[in-house]
C-alpha cells in the first residue's frame, strides 16, 4: 500500500518510515466489519498498548488543556507517550508529547475503499510553561496513522516523515536524550513499537 500523498506529508529531511500489515478477508463483508474495528481502535489511543503485542510504549490522551481524557481521539487533542527503557524529558516530568493536527475519517462501507487517518507532530507539553518541543524528534516530524481497507485487504499503516532529533531544546540533559533516542529511532530502534501496533489494530478479534 503507498501512502496517500494528500494524507501524508511530502518527505524534504531527515529519516522515514512506512511500516504497515494485512489481513485479507474472506469476503467484502468480513473486511467490512475488520475494518469497522480497527477504525475503532485506532482512535482509542488509550488501549494503543493493549492491542501491540510485546514491549510497547503507553500512549495516553489528553484534550486541548492538558486533561487527562478517556473517549476517542479529536483534532486538537495531546498524546502523552511514556517510552520503554528510555529516560524521558527532564523538563516535562519524563514524557513525550505529541499533538493531533489532523484526523480524516473517510468510511465508505458502501464503496471499494474506506480509510481513517490520524497525523501527529510533536509539540510541547500542554501542561507546562514551556515552549520547548517536548519529544525526541524536532516538530518538523510527523506520524501519521492509518487503517485502510481496498476491497478484501485491510491495512493498517504508519508513515513517519522528516524524523530529525530535537536538539533546540535548552536543557543539556535533554538535548543530550533526544540525540541518543531520536537517533536510535530513526535507525530502527520505534520499528518494533510500530510493527507492533499495525499488526495489533487490524488483528481480527
Amino acid at each position: 500500500m503507498k501512502p496517500d500523498p494528500h494524507a501524508v506529508p511530502e518527505q524534504k529531511t531527515g529519516a522515514k518510515k512506512d511500516i504497515m500489515h494485512s489481513e485479507q478477508a474472506a469476503d467484502d463483508n468480513d473486511a467490512r466489519k475488520l475494518f469497522m474495528i480497527a477504525r475503532n481502535r485506532l482512535v482509542s489511543v488509550n488501549r494503543w498498548h493493549e492491542y501491540s503485542d510485546g514491549l510497547s510504549a503507553v500512549f495516553q490522551l489528553t484534550d486541548g488543556d492538558g486533561t487527562l481524557t478517556d473517549r476517542t481521539a479529536e483534532t486538537g487533542d495531546y498524546f502523552s507517550i511514556s517510552v520503554p527503557g528510555a529516560p524521558g524529558p527532564a523538563d516535562v516530568d519524563g514524557y513525550d508529547w505529541v499533538r493531533v493536527e489532523a484526523i480524516e475519517d473517510r468510511s465508505d462501507p458502501d464503496g471499494p475503499h474506506e480509510s481513517m487517518i490520524i497525523q501527529v507532530r510533536p509539540a510541547s507539553d500542554p501542561n507546562k510553561r514551556v515552549e520547548n518541543v517536548a519529544h525526541f524528534f524536532s516538530n518538523e516530524a510527523t506520524s501519521s496513522f492509518v487503517i485502510e481497507r481496498n476491497g478484501k485487504t485491510v491495512t493498517a499503516a504508519v508513515y513517519g516523515r522528516n524524523e530529525t532529533p530535537n536538539t533546540g531544546t535548552e536543557n543539556v540533559v535533554d538535548k543530550v536524550r533526544n540525540a541518543v533516542v531520536g537517533l536510535g529511532a530513526m535507525v530502527g530502534f520505534a520499528n518494533v513499537q510500530w510493527k507492533n501496533l499495525v499488526k495489533g489494530l487490524v488483528r481480527p478479534s
